[in-house]
């Protein structure tokens, strides 16, 4: 028997309705999922917040390196940093760099260079993809699939989140190097995602948009 492998042990198959009505549930539950950009400025348990960030740290990667790391804001001055040097590149995103082409398939999101979400909001995520480490012994250790690893961990720590009654907004400047210079990251380090967290203001709008159906986003052959 290889080593390196421990058998199975938690694995229960479930009858194909419990499936569908588990499955079922949590499309339900998910669906209810939207982006807001109108936050309360209530506290958050940090705990929850660890609890979602553990959730996140199950995703698979690549050579299991697990190449992430989170960074919870919480503290005013570094929030106001961060909303200070994301509306500089977001001004010159909006002013020219973005071209009219992308600026009008954004108006109906109602988006612009403002983003008072980054200070209201009780918690700041920056996600970092970590392209590699330096280990103990000094030397550089390259980390494989590391932004399709980074992605599916993001996509379990907002699933988790919104499980958890939170709301989210993806926010992803470019580029995105202020965070890494603010946070003091290392040079490994990629600025992949900025997480707002929190619950919605009273009287929060989302915008009047629906997803795709399963017949546009699913072949069967």
């Amino acid at each position: 028997m290889n080593k390196h492998f421990i058998p199975l042990s938690n694995y229960k198959r479930q009858s194909s309705a419990k499936m569908i009505d588990s499955s079922k549930a949590f499309y339900d539950l998910m669906k209810q999922r939207r982006t807001v950009r109108d936050f309360s400025t209530d506290a958050i348990p940090a705990e929850v917040i660890d609890q979602c960030l553990q959730t996140a740290g199950t995703a698979p990667s690549g050579a299991n390196q697990q190449p992430w790391h989170f960074v919870t804001i919480t503290d005013s001055v570094l929030k106001s940093k961060i909303r200070e040097a994301a509306e500089e590149e977001e001004r010159a995103f909006y002013e020219g760099r973005a071209g009219e082409v992308w600026l009008d398939t954004l108006e109906p999101l109602g988006t612009d260079a403002a983003k008072p979400f980054l200070e209201q909001a009780p918690v700041l995520i920056a996600i970092f993809e970590q392209k590699y480490i330096i280990d103990d012994n000094g030397d550089k250790l390259k980390h494989y699939y590391s932004k399709e690893s980074t992605g599916i961990a993001t996509g379990l720590l907002i699933t988790a989140l919104h499980n958890a009654g939170l709301a989210t907004l993806t926010h992803t400047p470019s580029p995105m190097n202020f965070l890494k210079t603010i946070l003091d990251r290392p040079d490994g380090e990629r600025p992949f995602l900025l997480l707002v967290v929190g619950y919605p203001a009273d009287g929060a709008k989302v915008p009047n948009i629906t997803k795709k159906s399963l017949n546009e986003i699913r072949t069967s052959l």
